[in-house]
């Protein structure tokens, strides 16, 4: 874990150059808009160790699946996310030596991401080998208001010497990941032009044709005043450029705005894109660096509006919660119905795609309390429109019917090449199901059942009655050859969690079938006709849903994982030889497969979701009973225990669990960083906050809080969007007070009182602190 980041309650702040930590900073100060994203690379050149990225929302290369030994059903390609063109670098040479700040004396080095306004910074004084030193102030920003548009402000001051600085903003197309096979590049040029006004790149994909263009513009200033300039122009495969020298006195600062409309054949046909870049980038460009900045920060108060949490008390909480909403904000806006939400967001391409079960677990929530409820609803349809490839997905498998959600996905199709996880990961079916009650539950959008649910949840439910088969041994059904969400057990039969969740999709979707035909009745048939449903399958829907197998101790009183995990050496996480952690990095796979622990809530991840079906005692013995054996060795891990931990009473364990979350990234807990942040997860410290330490439920329609303050903490308060109110939610140590910023009145319950929030209305409920 390293500490090296400043504690600030509004933004992250590097002090100093360290080259080892600059790969995990490069990911921690990314900045994205929906749209687009960037990792915190220097505008500069470097020649140290550096993972370039620049990413645009929806482009990907499907990559040849490489395996060993092909199994039937594997998919044909595994999906990269790419790194696009390079819009943001400026080579800059000092009287002729380049300005590397691996090759030079750094000092008063400064990077800030400002989470308030939503712009990068960075300053710094270097020394190069002939002792000449320049000062070097930069901001940078994607813009929230014009999705397709960066800028740059890059200014460089000789110090100690007069000279020449030359400055040479360029588009580079010539890029490739770093997960690419073989060193295989991605892109191909269609056209490019440099002129010293405008200059312009198009490349596309290899494969799909997905095209970019990214369209440059750039002004020079000297002390303030705009110069005439007629750049030195160039041209060379997937690369233009503009090089502008300007002779500088001692303390004369040169500035250069540099301007950039990204746009891609998704939105754009492709005879338009230059035209439409070129729109885009001539209107941001007569606005001006300052007008778009300002209007970058009255983008983000509007975020921060309906999303802000504030601690008061701990400053290191405070800047991580800030850290973890503001990546959530600025990877997905909903806006456009066809993307998703990428593990790690803008911020890197490890695990390729744009879909996982991630979304639908852990994020869904995080957008129905903070946002209008049609962004929500979008992650819903965005599943919905999959739905035939689905249905294609189980075909492969061999089934006959019935819809397998991917593992991973961008257009639908499972692209995840690791076998036990393609074929045996299928609990993520179950997630999709919760995310369209989930959703339906806290909106009451009871019409979004007739219209996209009950799809879904019939062609889900198709798939588990031909998932299970009847044991005879048992009498009862049983689910072999699966993988839960604990990865650290793979192939294993009958997992509680996967068998329990399957049980309540089918039980679920014969309670939306009675409401549709009891409310929308003419609705109700036209499904029955279009899915061609039948009475038998409903009555075997049933009959699975009352004779199904789950695993238990009748010692301990608890849900087992699966058959057999008792036949394990059950070991306590706390009492393995010191230098184990993390076992995937110390074990070998054999040795974790046979162990006890386990990777992530498994058990626990359904006594989470499916929380009113259990009392009290019941998840207390089996956390008691799990917990030290989970080694949370995924991101997603710690935000489920500690919103059960605080169920539960275990204030202690609540708040350790919640650290792991919100800090996982800015103190790098895993000592991945460097590859991206853990964006999906991020909801999940959201999660542990509002729906942990805040106790936020929705039961029969109404909003339930049953909040406490950690005892690092002197008050907390949070916001969340509920039916048509916003609510603020100020708690202490003795009275939770709501405010509604809203005209609509919204019905809530506080522990056991129930009250009305009137427009712009609010109550006070006492002793919270007797509650607990």
């Amino acid at each position: 874990m390293k500490q090296y980041l400043k504690l600030d309650e509004w933004s992250i702040i590097e002090e100093s150059f360290d080259p080892q930590n600059h790969e995990i900073s490069e990911s921690i100060f990314s900045i994205g808009n929906g749209y687009m994203g960037q990792r915190a690379n220097f505008e500069e050149q470097y020649s140290g160790a550096s993972l370039q990225g620049s990413y645009m929302a929806g482009v990907y290369y499907p990559d040849k699946t490489r395996v060993g030994w092909w199994k039937n059903g594997y998919p044909e390609y595994f999906a990269k996310v790419l790194n696009s063109t390079n819009w943001i670098g400026i080579n800059v040479t000092i009287d002729g030596a380049a300005l590397d700040l691996a090759e030079c004396e750094v000092k008063d080095f400064v990077r800030e991401l400002n989470m308030k306004e939503g712009y990068l910074s960075r300053r710094f004084t270097a020394m190069l080998k002939d002792g000449k030193e320049v000062a070097v102030e930069a901001i940078r920003f994607v813009s929230v208001k014009r999705h397709e548009i960066g800028a740059i402000r890059y200014t460089v001051t000789p110090l100690n010497f007069s000279g020449t600085i030359t400055l040479n903003p360029y588009l580079d197309g010539d890029v490739q990941n770093k997960d690419s096979n073989y060193e295989e590049k991605f892109w191909l040029e269609v056209e490019k032009s440099a002129e010293p006004e405008l200059y312009y790149l198009t490349v596309k994909t290899k494969k799909l044709d997905f095209h970019v263009t990214s369209v440059m513009s750039f002004d020079v200033f000297k002390n303030g005043v705009k110069l005439d300039i007629q750049p030195n122009v160039s041209e060379k495969e997937k690369y233009v450029a503009g090089e502008v020298s300007v002779e500088a006195h001692a303390n004369e600062p040169i500035t250069l705005f540099k301007y950039v409309a990204n746009v891609t054949s998704r939105d754009h046909g492709l005879g338009e894109l230059v035209p439409a870049g070129k729109s885009l980038l001539s209107a941001a460009k007569q606005a001006g660096f300052d007008t778009l900045l300002s209007e970058q920060a009255a983008g983000w108060a509007d975020k921060w509006r309906d999303s802000d949490i504030i601690i008061e008390g701990d400053v290191s909480a405070q800047q991580a919660i800030r850290f973890n909403i503001f990546q959530l904000n600025q990877t997905y806006s909903g806006e456009d119905d066809r993307l998703n939400i990428g593990p790690k967001g803008f911020t890197g391409e490890k695990y390729g795609g744009s879909t996982y079960w991630d979304t639908e677990a852990y994020c869904i929530p995080f957008y129905l309390s903070t946002a209008d409820s049609h962004i929500a609803r979008n992650l819903l349809i965005y599943r919905y429109k999959h739905l035939e490839k689905a249905k294609e997905n189980a075909k492969k498998l061999g089934f006959t019917k019935g819809a397998l959600y991917p593992m991973v996905t961008m257009n639908g199709e499972e692209c995840h090449n690791e076998w036990e996880i393609t074929f045996e990961e299928i609990h993520r079916n179950g997630a999709i199901a919760y995310a369209i009650y989930n959703y339906v539950n806290y909106t009451g959008d009871f019409a979004y059942l007739g219209q996209y649910g009950l799809e879904v949840l019939a062609e889900i439910s198709r798939f588990w009655e031909q998932r299970v088969n009847f044991s005879k041994a048992k009498n009862k059904y049983v689910m072999l050859g699966v993988t839960g969400p604990n990865e650290y057990e793979n192939n294993v039969n009958n997992n509680w969690y996967t068998n329990r969740i399957a049980v309540w999709t089918l039980e679920y979707t014969l309670e939306v079938l009675e409401y549709l035909k009891a409310n929308e009745s003419d609705r109700y048939q036209a499904l029955i006709d279009k899915l061609d449903l039948q009475e038998e399958e409903t009555k075997q829907w049933q009959h699975i849903i009352d004779n199904m197998y789950y695993p238990y101790d009748e010692e301990r009183s608890v849900f087992l994982q699966q058959d057999g995990f008792l036949d394990k050496e059950l070991i306590a996480v706390k009492d393995l030889p010191a230098g184990n952690l993390p076992i995937n990095q110390n074990w070998s796979w054999d040795r974790i497969l046979r162990s006890c622990f386990i990777k992530q809530a498994d058990v626990l991840q359904g006594l989470y979701f499916l929380g009113d079906r259990y009392d009290l005692d019941t998840k207390k013995r089996n956390f008691d009973f799990y917990e030290p054996m989970t080694v949370h060795e995924s991101s997603l891990s710690p935000c489920v225990h500690s919103i059960i931990a605080c169920e539960l009473g275990y204030q202690e364990k609540a708040y350790e669990m919640y650290l792991r979350t919100a800090r996982l990234d800015l103190d790098n807990y895993n000592n991945d960083t460097e590859d991206g942040c853990h964006t999906t997860s991020m909801a999940g410290t959201w999660m542990s906050i509002v729906q942990g330490f805040g106790g936020l439920r929705v039961v029969n329609g109404e909003l339930v809080l049953r909040p406490f303050v950690p005892s690092h903490w002197d008050n907390f308060s949070f916001k969340v969007m509920f039916r048509d109110s916003r609510l603020k939610v100020n708690v202490t140590g003795d009275s939770i007070h709501v405010i509604n910023e809203t005209d609509a009145p919204a019905a809530i319950s506080v522990y056991d009182t129930s009250y009305t929030v009137d427009g712009h209305g609010e109550i006070k409920h006492q002793s919270a602190s007797s509650n607990l």
